[in-house]
């Protein structure tokens, strides 16, 4: 590639992920030279900065049509944008959670590599919304899984930390492998690993002896990146690595990790196998591939509702209930994948921007609550009314969201996929009713926390009418998270006639 050729390609699509490596790029440095006595914090503000950078300059390339450099292999158009938002507040919100931790046996040693592989996890992330290519798209995966499997056990003297870095390699790892065994099929059957491409050879692989290989292709796929979203029966390692990894970690787990797992699904399904074609042995009635593949994808996300809701109900760890939950939810995002209503990308992308500002301010609040003690049973938040009125409240409204009641914005979110169930053709009745049977599961769970909260006393040792002390990233972290589940919920036209207005229903998806 010569210089000219590299000058032509229009490198401002990528502005966002120069910003993010680049300032990654910087600290990683001044980590290593700086003197042990630096306080590392200023660079996790920095770090935060770049974020919100980051995002400024995405937000400025909103406008911008779809731009596709480097041979096809990266690509910024309306569902990139659209993601990459969600992933860049999530990672903000994330950082500010992280500027706040202080776990008992302190993390001075190792606190500067604590900002920066969160930047590197986000830059895989975001260059998996981006991927055009099965390689750029393995290579994000990649980024954004060694920086978490660094992250979880990042607490090198808790013993827990350490335990869960090593089940998440392993399961990674095998995850890992599934994934690339099915994409080196793709890569044999069509002679490329741009996704571009595969949409002209695809929709002629109408020989039965393809059309089986493809199956097989599919199954290693969605097997290996069932494991990266935790559902079942593939969401084993997810309760161990979040009970185990650092508060700020879970939350980055269950937001940016989630987030770009449902990214990298919907990219290769929609561009791989639902161009696809099933038949028998050269049958003129040909059926979409992926619409064939439905039922399984039922199954799953049935599975995966039912076995998160339900467990849960036996944990006595907040972050395990929290794991089982987020399961749950990667269940309830299946069910809008199974679907494919013409509003599929909707509300997927609605609902995993709830989640994210619900979620994270919910371990906002565990954060608090749990991090000098490393007591994580659901009762210390007994009597959390009388010590922190106001962050019980907070609390009280992330739950409420959680659950899916009216008037927040879990509610509008679940109503957009329970919809999108009911109006595809064929209309998924059991799998919507199965959504609501475990929602209703799930108030059990969630309500033994507010019980905790506004209906028990505080432990003795906790009673002495201290305040809690909330420091200021959690502040505004907290503050920010509950507006937005508020006014989301309230006021969901906001997010949808701004989804639509600059990404029109990701009509660009495959141009």
């Amino acid at each position: 590639m010569d210089l000219d050729t590299l000058l032509s390609f229009e490198w401002g699509a990528m502005a966002p992920e120069f910003i993010i490596l680049g300032v990654a790029t910087i600290l990683s440095i001044v980590d290593l030279f700086a003197p042990k006595h630096l306080d590392r914090k200023i660079f996790g503000w920095i770090g935060f900065a770049g974020i919100l950078l980051a995002l400024a300059s995405l937000i400025n390339l909103v406008g911008l049509g779809p731009v596709s450099i480097l041979y096809d292999t990266f690509r910024l158009d309306g569902f990139a944008k659209a993601f990459k938002i969600l992933l860049l507040i999530g990672a903000a919100l994330v950082m500010l959670l992280a500027l706040s931790y202080k776990p008992k046996e302190g993390m001075e040693e190792y606190k500067g590599e604590f900002y920066y592989l969160l930047l590197a996890g986000l830059l895989g992330a975001m260059m998996m919304a981006s991927s055009g290519d099965l390689i750029t798209l393995f290579v994000g995966l990649e980024l954004l899984s060694l920086s978490s499997y660094i992250l979880a056990g990042i607490r090198k003297k808790h013993l827990p930390s350490n335990e869960s870095a090593m089940k998440y390699v392993v399961n990674g790892g095998i995850a890992t492998a599934f994934t690339l065994f099915g994409m080196s099929y793709v890569y044999g059957l069509t002679g490329t690993t741009n996704l571009i491409e595969m949409t002209n050879v695809l929709p002629n692989l109408a020989n039965a002896q393809y059309i089986y290989i493809l199956g097989i292709a599919f199954f290693m796929i969605f097997v290996g990146l069932s494991f990266k979203l935790a559902t079942a029966p593939f969401h084993m390692w997810a309760p161990d690595v979040y009970q185990g990894a650092p508060t700020p970690v879970t939350a980055f787990l269950s937001v940016v990790s989630k987030t770009a797992g449902f990214v990298i699904l919907i990219r290769i399904l929609l561009t791989v196998f639902g161009n696809a074609f099933a038949g028998n042995s050269g049958v003129a009635a040909m059926t979409n591939f992926l619409v064939g593949m439905q039922d399984y994808i039922a199954f799953l996300a049935a599975a995966t509702m039912i076995i998160g809701n339900v467990v849960a109900l036996r944990q006595r760890n907040i972050k395990r209930v929290f794991a089982y939950s987020s399961i749950a939810h990667a269940g309830y995002l299946l069910v809008a994948v199974t679907a494919m209503s013409s509003f599929m990308f909707d509300a997927l992308w609605f609902y995993l921007g709830a989640y994210l500002f619900m979620n994270v301010g919910a371990f906002a609040v565990i954060q608090l609550l749990t991090q000098h003690t490393d007591n994580e049973d659901i009762g210390v938040f007994a009597g959390l009314y009388k010590r922190a009125p106001w962050l019980a409240v907070a609390m009280g409204v992330f739950i409420l969201s959680l659950a899916g009641i009216p008037g927040t914005a879990g509610f509008i979110g679940k109503l957009n996929i329970f919809i999108g169930a009911l109006a595809s053709e064929p209309a998924h009745y059991v799998l919507a009713s199965v959504m609501i049977a475990t929602t209703v599961i799930s108030y059990f769970y969630y309500f033994g926390v507010l019980t905790q909260m506004f209906f028990r006393p505080a432990a003795e040792d906790e009673g002495e009418g201290g305040k809690i002390r909330v420091p200021v990233g959690l502040s505004i972290a907290l503050v920010i998270c509950v507006v937005a589940t508020i006014v989301f919920g309230l006021f969901p036209n906001i997010a949808l006639d701004f989804f639509h207005t600059n990404f029109e229903g990701f009509a660009d998806f495959l141009q």
